[in-house]
């Protein structure tokens, strides 16, 4: 290892650690404890014109030592992947929740990203004594919950949430894009793009898209 890449490093590992240290303050004050179990909450895919809205949770040991967390959207695909099979390696406890395109043009994007988060906190296999969360408070959770603006780049278990959540949620687009080849999912994930909203135009909607986000495209 070269001395720049060894700077680097040490950088990272501090990095990391300031987010562990600064999620593990808000925790304790939130709590009024020295004990807790924290679950970080985040989502992904709330502005696309198709496929699920995706929550992940993760409760992280104490002394886990991943680097490199962080914002899911700061990360290559490759990156993102590779931490992906990490987290849900070394994490206590962790689970996407994931709501579809009828449910998110029944009840709205912002109460279906809810509805997300809470299945995935109600699947996580140990139970958290509280929540971060990247900038929301859920309602229906009796847990104490800490919203972080800007969570995903401060606190390590939200930046662990987000990565699963839009790993799961790209993978899924990229099985849609088989079924559906004519709109290009594996490439823009089912936001709206030039190419997507030209291919709706072409096209038509079909099963994944949701409704209430493409009335305008659709009557053009």
């Amino acid at each position: 290892m070269t001395e720049k890449q060894k700077i680097k490093l040490e950088l990272e590992i501090e990095r990391v650690r300031g987010m562990r240290e600064f999620e593990t303050e808000l925790a304790k004050e939130a709590a009024g404890s020295e004990v807790f179990v924290i679950a970080g909450i985040d989502e992904a895919g709330r502005g696309p014109l198709a496929g699920p809205v995706a929550a992940g949770a993760v409760i992280l040991p104490a002394d886990h030592d991943i680097l490199y967390l962080n914002d899911s959207k700061k990360l290559s695909a490759k990156k993102r992947d590779m931490l992906f099979d990490r987290i849900r390696e070394e994490a206590l406890a962790w689970s996407v929740g994931l709501v579809d395109p009828a449910r998110i043009d029944e009840i709205n994007i912002l109460q279906a990203t809810y509805e997300a988060m809470r299945l995935a906190i109600n699947q996580l296999k140990v139970k958290p004594t509280i929540l971060v969360n990247d900038a929301v408070t859920i309602p229906g959770i009796a847990l104490p919950q800490v919203p972080v603006i800007k969570g995903d780049a401060k606190c390590i278990s939200i930046a662990a949430a987000s990565i699963l959540a839009k790993v799961t949620r790209d993978r899924i687009m990229e099985e849609m894009d088989e079924k559906y080849p004519e709109y290009g999912f594996a490439k823009h994930k089912g936001y709206g793009t030039r190419e997507h909203m030209d291919a709706i135009r072409e096209y038509g909607p079909c099963s994944i898209h949701r409704r209430s986000f493409i009335t305008r495209i659709v009557q053009e």
